[in-house]
């Protein structure tokens, strides 16, 4: 049935019996269904022309029915009298609709009918399925290049189509600042622009001289989330403290380190990497990023949003170092030094956001120092990160860069477009594993799920971002929804069949993946510097 990801039951008709569509399908929705129903007309609907009229009996029956199969599980039935679609929950019925346009055929996958009037029809199937994981991820860094609210809305259908369903936004970064805040209106009046961007990795002497810049309003992000709700996505909102936050500095030149640099000259960061130009920590500080977490909390309510992304990776000290207001502060709070300034500014935000009913989480480094009960981690330099939080009591996701940076390269032919990292390949990724083996069953259960990154130095638009993404993003869709054996014994073969089917599908959604043979020509970067790192990434 070349679905992806693979259920884990799904049996075929043994006489190769087909169910034909009428002309006219008529779909019954039963209480609790309606969203479903909405999504089917429009989308599926939309492809093949359907109406898709409330009646019964239907050609297409929509249920619930919570006994015993688990958070977003999903059976699919077809047989002689149609099929009916039942999930445990709203979630689950949503994939089992998911489920059923794969099985309609790539052209299901369109936004118009190419033929009016044809007919569709279906094998006799039963399927039933449930994920590994309940965290399934992606994580969109909007701040390096600003994707247009479109876009966003786009990759959370592509995430849907994956059964995806968590959307993790990279809000700010000292390259840019992408949400309003209209407390802090320079945020975005000034600190959504840069001047200029560095064509390529931070090696490369090329530059774009054009402008860049961006952000979302209240009513974008109000859109996105009601967009990501209807489709059972969830969205983790990034604010970066205390690093990464060179863009907020040049906005607002009072929240960095005026002691030791004179702020008032920064201007939003141009290159990549990571910026000297960190925040100050003062009282002033912590109440400014609390108005902004404030309006955060508005516009992503926790049913949509439970956690909150604070960052809090690769801050440099020095300018701490050299600051007599940050060393005073040391003193008076009696913290360990520069890193322990860093730990005061996490717990602070720790505890901030676990009064108003929201959970933390952060990426690897805030393990240092200690964590609130509450607090999860995002371990992306590794395992090990994610290794110590889990057996420490703390929920994890992980992401570790050597395994799931999407804008790690997929080949170590000459034509990869600005190459960066490790050749993670389809095949790689496939046979990424979640949960280490060397966790204990308690700790074990602390892996939330995984994630996979993309970081958009080098991905000036939505066709870059295509590129890096699929279809390596079905791959790592298997991974977690599906329960597959250890990496050494997975099926490729059987995978990489699917996968070819799948490409047909990607390529109704519009998508600018990589093709199997590598890139076509306008895909490439002729002499833009990238960074390789050659041999097998280490697993640490």
């Amino acid at each position: 049935m070349d679905l992806i990801p693979v259920p884990r039951v799904a049996v075929a008709d043994a006489e190769g019996r087909r169910y034909v569509f009428g002309p006219e399908p008529v779909l019954d929705a039963g209480p609790g269904c309606e969203g479903v129903a909405r999504w089917l007309r429009r989308e599926v609907g939309g492809a093949t022309g359907w109406a898709l009229p409330a009646g019964a009996p239907g050609d297409v029956r929509l249920r619930l029915d919570p006994r015993g199969a688990g958070p977003e599980a999903y059976r699919l039935e077809i047989g002689a009298d149609g099929v009916e679609l039942t999930g445990a929950d709203a979630a689950g019925l949503f994939w089992a609709a998911q489920t059923l346009r794969q099985l309609l055929g790539p052209d299901a996958h369109r936004r118009a009918p190419l033929r009016p009037g044809r007919s569709w029809d279906l094998p006799y199937a039963r399927i039933a399925d449930r994920p590994r994981f309940g965290w399934r991820g992606l994580m969109l860094d909007v701040a390096r290049h600003f994707m247009p609210k479109d876009g966003v809305l786009r990759y959370i259908d592509l995430m849907a189509a994956h059964k995806l369903n968590v959307l993790h936004l990279h809000l700010t970064d000292d390259q840019g600042w992408r949400v309003e805040i209209r407390r802090h209106p320079r945020l975005t009046g000034a600190g959504s622009w840069r001047s200029r961007s560095r064509w390529g990795h931070r090696a490369s002497p090329l530059w774009n001289e054009t402008p860049h810049g961006g952000f979302y309003t209240h009513d974008d992000i109000r859109e996105i989330v009601a967009y990501a709700a209807e489709r059972h996505v969830r969205i983790v909102p990034e604010i970066d403290i205390p690093g990464h936050s060179q863009a907020a500095i040049a906005a607002y030149p009072r929240l960095g380190n005026t002691d030791v640099v004179d702020t008032a000259a920064l201007g939003v960061w141009d290159d990549w990497g990571i910026s000297e130009n960190v925040l100050a920590p003062t009282e002033e500080v912590l109440r400014f990023y609390e108005g902004v977490f404030e309006e955060l909390l508005e516009l992503f309510p926790p049913e949509v949003s439970p956690f909150v992304h604070v960052g809090g990776d690769e801050c440099p000290k020095a300018q701490w170092r050299a600051s007599a207001t940050a060393q005073a502060r040391i003193r008076e709070l009696g913290v360990d030094g520069e890193d322990g300034l860093q730990s005061w500014f996490i717990r602070h935000f720790d505890r901030w956001l676990a009064e108003r009913g929201r959970r933390l989480i952060g990426w690897d480094e805030i393990l240092e120092g200690g964590l609130a009960d509450g607090a999860a981690v995002s371990s992306w330099r590794g395992y090990a990160g994610g290794i110590a939080a889990a057996e420490a009591g703390h929920d994890v996701v992980m992401c570790p860069e050597q395994q799931v940076y999407l804008d790690h390269r997929q080949a170590d032919g000459p034509d990869e477009p600005m190459p960066i990292g490790y050749v993670r390949s389809l095949e790689d990724v496939y046979r990424f594993e979640p949960v280490p083996p060397k966790l204990s069953p308690e700790a074990a259960a602390r892996v939330l799920g995984a994630q996979a990154n993309v970081w958009t130095e080098v991905m000036e638009h939505q066709g870059r971002v295509d590129y890096q993404v699929f279809p390596r993003l079905a791959a790592f869709a298997e991974v977690v929804w599906s329960p597959l054996p250890e990496p050494e014994s997975r099926d490729w073969e059987h995978f990489e069949g699917r996968v070819t089917a799948h490409l047909a599908r990607l390529d109704a959604l519009g998508v600018e993946y990589r093709p199997p043979g590598g890139p076509l020509p306008w895909q490439r970067r002729p002499g833009v510097r990238g960074r390789p790192i050659e041999g097998a990434p280490p697993i640490v």
